[in-house]
């Protein structure tokens, strides 16, 4: 599973790199579990040659990324004296000649490489090379936030599961609005109160550091609470009584808050903050 959306973040760093430059190749391949990178995402290509190579540490150009940690390119890949040639075979039947890598780095570690080919041998351009650099950057945010997911949806050591919790805590956040009882209402937020807290106490992944508060409004709550569930903007009003386009307002207001750009980052930035369990 982890896999597979993580190959799909790629799939789209690749398509998006190809439009924005014009490539006609694209390629790439993320690590696993401390397996060899290989290649497993390509877009234009014309044959299979290149699909599951594995990529070693140091070898061709690739392998120079991997190593480096940097972006390395050549312009004519058969003749590029800088590079070991273990993959011409491959990259000469796909008819590649002027290639860039890039590496994919997640907190100082390379989780995989993007590549961008020319079929002719053509210096890459500085707008290539600064593009195919952001889409790696872009591919890197991605999959540093789905690790603060895992990391934050892991269930703790013992006990019951968190995930239960805060599923918990969300049916509470839509109860809440439709509790006439002031008394009873009150006392509702705040259990969801001390649950916010408990999460507050282990929501900085570094141990004993600060966890920076933020000011969401009780409704900015329920639909990040709604939307952590998993529900769309479409579910989220249905179960809170709102409009679509409300709730579409509370989750931009309460992104703008967070400094989030996606509904993602948003519940990421929300359960740092100790703003939802």
């Amino acid at each position: 599973m982890r896999e597979h959306a993580e190959s799909v973040e790629l799939r789209g760093a690749l398509l998006r790199l190809r439009r924005t430059t014009g490539l006609p190749v694209v390629f790439g391949g993320l690590l696993h579990d401390g397996r060899a990178l290989r290649i497993t995402e390509l877009n234009g290509a014309v044959t299979p040659s290149l699909h599951g190579l594995a990529i070693s540490n140091g070898w061709g150009l690739g392998g120079k990324c991997l190593a480096l940690a940097r972006p390395c390119a050549v312009t004519d890949y058969p003749s590029a004296r800088h590079i070991t040639h273990e993959y011409d075979v491959p990259v000469s039947a796909e008819g590649l000649r002027s290639v860039i890598a890039v590496p994919v780095v997640v907190r100082r570690k390379v989780r995989g490489v993007m590549y961008g080919a020319l079929r002719d041998a053509l210096p890459i351009g500085e707008r290539v090379f600064d593009a195919a650099v952001a889409a790696a950057r872009d591919l890197e945010q991605a999959l540093a936030v789905r690790d603060e997911v895992r990391q934050l949806l892991a269930p703790p050591p013992s006990g019951p599961s968190w995930e239960e919790v805060r599923q918990a805590y969300g049916e509470l956040r839509e109860l809440v609005p439709r509790v006439a009882d002031q008394e009873l209402r009150e006392r509702l937020l705040a259990v969801c109160g001390r649950l916010e807290a408990a999460s507050g106490s282990s929501a900085s992944p570094v141990p004993g550091a600060p966890v920076p508060r933020v000011a969401l409004t009780p409704r900015e709550t329920d639909v990040l609470a709604a939307v952590a569930s998993g529900a769309t903007n479409a579910t989220a009003a249905e179960r809170l009584g709102l409009r679509p386009e409300t709730v579409k307002g509370y989750l931009r207001s309460a992104m703008r808050k967070l400094g989030a750009h996606t509904r993602l980052e948003a519940v990421v930035a929300a359960r740092r903050a100790g703003a939802l369990p």
